[in-house]
């Protein structure tokens, strides 16, 4: 990693901010809709658990069921950013956000009847999830679009900066609300945010769809394959965290589960920001492997940790290497299609990322039932190993030299 950046001048720099403001104002529609996510993400296990009655399992599923519908709408979220517009599937996402919102008032108003409150909410869950996929393919090939496929990593991780930044906003914020205000509330603030942002980005214009032969999704898939089994691998630390870090804390009987989703947030924001140019500069391999390690390091302190100092120092790691996994494997992964298909190649690739969290949920459910919560971690990081491992072959695959 002895490469040095060129010089910038004040001209390059310029243009450098100029295309990050681009991509800000599209990863926008981003963190609306993972604002949208992050302010039920903490408190949804435990309504599910202490509210409605149900088990561990259980409230594993609720928060599964979205990540599992985000991955089954990839496929069609391509297609639509490929053959009808990228601007066209982020209407589409919020407009599920809407509805999504209004079916969790609809739950919270049966909880007097467990079973139709529970089916209810995993539906509107499965909603929330299939707008996500909309939204997360609509804004980064919109991004790329807009500003060339050579700004593919920044444009991965600015919406990666704007997803993670608002679930850190959102999971306290949502405890607030729910605390204060009442479950409900939840699903006001949903169907309020996303119908802002409709009115928001009706007069904004998209890019033009490009032009040329679409490769057929399942071809897409075979040649993103390798890449995105890496990013699933690595990735089931996030969903556990996500999903289980509540009744973590409160089987060691500790409190603010929520500040350990902030702190996630906070240092994947961060590292974002200060790292963001290492893919450009060391390439793909060698910035996910690199992060790779500093996650299972955060997933192992989670798992070993005697006090919330402890807990919220593994959160940090495992933020910090979480940072460039995606956008690493990912500019790999996408460049394996062509142009005219990469609206496929990008939801190809995100659906391992989907299959991580869809896993997580039932998975380290059933971890925690057997073992208890703190083991979860433990597995997590034996993942992260392996991700680790498979990233290192399909690199000296490629012939890319990834030491450090």
């Amino acid at each position: 990693m002895s490469a040095a950046l060129p010089p910038q001048t004040p001209a390059s720099n310029a243009s450098s901010m100029a295309i990050t403001l681009q991509i800000v104002s599209i990863v926008f529609y981003t963190f609306v809709a993972f604002l949208c996510i992050g302010l039920p993400i903490a408190v949804i296990p435990g309504y599910v658990h202490d509210h409605l009655g149900f088990s561990a399992v259980v409230a594993g599923i609720t928060i599964g069921a979205q990540y599992l519908a985000t991955l089954l709408s990839r496929p069609v979220a391509g297609r639509i950013c490929d053959t009808i517009g990228t601007k066209r599937a982020i209407v589409y996402g919020l407009s599920g956000i809407a509805l999504s919102g209004a079916m969790t008032v609809a739950a919270i108003l049966f909880e007097g009847t467990p079973q139709v409150s529970l089916t209810v909410l995993i539906i509107s869950r499965m909603v929330l999830g299939a707008s996500q996929g909309l939204i997360g393919v609509g804004t980064i090939s919109w991004c790329i679009g807009q500003v060339g496929s050579e700004h593919t990593a920044r444009s991965i991780s600015w919406n990666g900066i704007a997803s993670y930044g608002a679930i850190a906003i959102g999971a306290p914020l949502g405890v607030v609300m729910v605390g204060e205000l009442g479950f409900i509330t939840l699903g006001f603030a949903l169907t309020i945010m996303a119908c802002a942002a409709l009115a928001l980005i009706r007069n904004k214009p998209s890019v033009p769809v490009v032009r040329g032969e679409r490769m057929p999704f399942w071809s897409v898939f075979g040649r993103v394959a390798p890449f995105g089994l890496s990013l699933t691998l690595a990735s089931i630390g996030y969903g556990t965290l996500t999903t289980f870090i509540t009744m973590f804390y409160t089987s060691r009987g500790w409190e603010g589960a929520a500040w350990c989703l902030t702190v996630f947030g906070i240092c994947f924001i961060v590292a974002r920001l200060l790292f963001i140019n290492a893919i450009n500069r060391f390439g793909g391999f060698r910035s996910a492997i690199t992060c790779m390690a500093v996650e299972t390091i955060g997933l192992m302190l989670l798992w070993l940790s005697p006090s919330t100092e402890f807990a919220l120092l593994g959160a940090a790691f495992t933020g910090f290497g979480l940072s460039l996994v995606y956008p690493a494997i990912g500019v790999e992964a996408i460049k394996q299609v062509p142009n005219s298909s990469r609206g496929a190649g990008l939801s190809a690739y995100a659906v391992f990322f989907d299959l991580a969290l869809a896993i997580a949920g039932p998975l380290m459910g059933a971890i925690a039932l057997g073992m208890g919560y703190g083991w979860i971690f433990f597995f997590a990081a034996l993942l992260s190993v392996a991700a680790f491992g498979l990233t290192i072959l399909l690199s000296r695959r490629t012939g890319i030299d990834t030491r450090i």
